[in-house]
């Protein structure tokens, strides 16, 4: 549910923006606490939890990334990377502090205070002041009407005719249907986003590979002979990683030499995790297990730090909420299926060591297959970029030879006009 309401987190945040958003998903998820607290059923619970409080987190998801990209621009980077740092502290405290509660409280009581602690979503939202226009500031056809001279009172009646022109145009226009409306709040053209596409089918490879490492660490390491206690000490250690790792490459990405090809360091990220994974089953006892934690927990966290850093990257902060919700719901079945299959390899061959090489390989892959495609994508935008600056120079060359009257025919002129159909006069 976290992943397949993307969409509807992004529709939400761009009619109503982040602020509102967040606080209604923070008391939906602390709802859904509130009311699995009472459960009789596992079925009730799967409800209660999974669909409502998974709900509710993915409203809190989408708005809390979103609100970055517009706060902040010259150190987004670093920023993305200090506020992804905050899962890895949960990931390593949730689990010892879940079964406290359990111990003290009860599962039922233990939910009830889980749900307090989701409340205090509501007032992180209600932090996220909305940055809005500044005040004083008017449409631009009235701002025109205003500032023009008293000597010339047709053009005022000329323009101020045009205004309410249009604004009874534009009130005659029929309402939208619900396809345009969804359009409107959800940007559907960004399929048509080189960029946008190149990202959506890397990321939809590597979540095949990426989380079935982290889920079978521990059973991985029970298999080898490990106790449970230490088997469970490489996620903290994990995490511990993770969370340094995080902020570190948001600091290395905001440098100058990086971040104008910050899509390298992705796909380097991806490869260094798909060759940790490859290297992980080498491993003999609990040091080996340890070693590989540690490099696990620097990639993952690369993985982490850069991975909604380089969507935003690509499409603007502006398409944002809509390109991260286009992406997680796309992304939702590879996240789905990829532990169930690393799970089938388990069962199938009887050992843990080809899962890790099969993940591993996929996040390579991706990684290589990424690293290519914005490569040449780079390249492609370069001679887009040289093109237009010589059509430029070229129209103002025109413009200059034949000169002030044959602008506009160089650009085209206006619909019907000679200029627009026989080009620029030639010499």
């Amino acid at each position: 549910v976290l992943w397949c309401t993307g969409p509807i987190s992004s529709i939400l945040v761009n009619r109503f923006g982040s602020r509102p958003v967040v606080i209604i998903g923070g008391m939906l998820a602390g709802l859904g606490m509130i009311i699995s607290s009472f459960c009789t059923s596992i079925v009730q619970l799967y409800i209660c939890v999974g669909v409502i409080g998974g709900f509710g987190l993915a409203l809190n998801l989408q708005p809390a990334l979103t609100i970055l990209g517009r706060y902040f621009d010259k150190r987004r980077p670093m920023a993305i990377g200090l506020a992804m740092a905050g899962s890895p502290v949960v990931l390593s405290s949730l689990a010892p502090f879940n079964q406290v509660l359990f111990d003290a409280f009860g599962w039922r009581g233990s939910f009830l205070i889980l749900a307090g602690i989701l409340f205090n979503c509501c007032l992180a939202g209600s932090l996220m002041r909305p940055i809005g226009p500044k005040k004083g500031s008017a449409p631009a056809a009235r701002i025109s009407v205003l500032g023009l001279s008293g000597s010339n009172p047709s053009a005022h009646c000329e323009l101020i005719n045009r205004d309410t022109k249009s604004e009874g145009s534009k009130a005659a226009e029929p309402e939208p249907g619900i396809l345009a409306t969804i359009s409107r709040l959800l940007d559907l053209t960004l399929f048509r986003h080189r960029g946008f596409l190149i990202y959506l089918a890397g990321n939809v490879l590597l979540f095949f590979g990426l989380f079935a490492p982290l889920i079978f660490l521990a059973p991985y390491a029970k298999h080898m002979g490990v106790d449970q206690y230490s088997a469970a000490f490489l996620l903290s250690i994990l995490a511990l990683v993770d969370m340094v790792t995080r902020p570190l490459t948001g600091i290395l990405g905001n440098l100058k030499l990086v971040r104008p090809r910050i899509q390298y360091l992705f796909s380097f990220s991806l490869i260094f995790n798909g060759f940790c994974h490859l290297m992980g089953p080498m491993a003999t006892d609990y040091g080996g297990l340890v070693i590989y934690a540690i490099f696990f927990g620097i990639a993952f966290g690369m993985v982490s730090a850069m991975l909604f850093e380089t969507l935003m990257d690509l499409v603007g902060a502006a398409r944002f909420s809509s390109a991260v919700g286009l992406v997680t719901i796309i992304e939702s079945c590879p996240v789905l299926l990829g532990p169930p299959i690393g799970g089938m390899l388990v069962d199938v061959t009887g050992e843990y060591k080809y899962m890790f090489y099969v993940s591993g390989a996929i996040l390579c892959v991706a990684g290589i297959f990424l690293f290519i495609a914005n490569f040449i994508n780079y390249r492609l935008l370069d001679r887009e970029r040289e093109a237009a600056e010589r059509g430029t120079e070229l129209a103002e060359a025109a413009s200059f030879l034949n000169g002030p009257g044959s602008a506009e025919g160089a650009r085209g002129g206006p619909p019907g006009s000679e200029a627009g159909a026989a080009g620029p006069v030639p010499l």
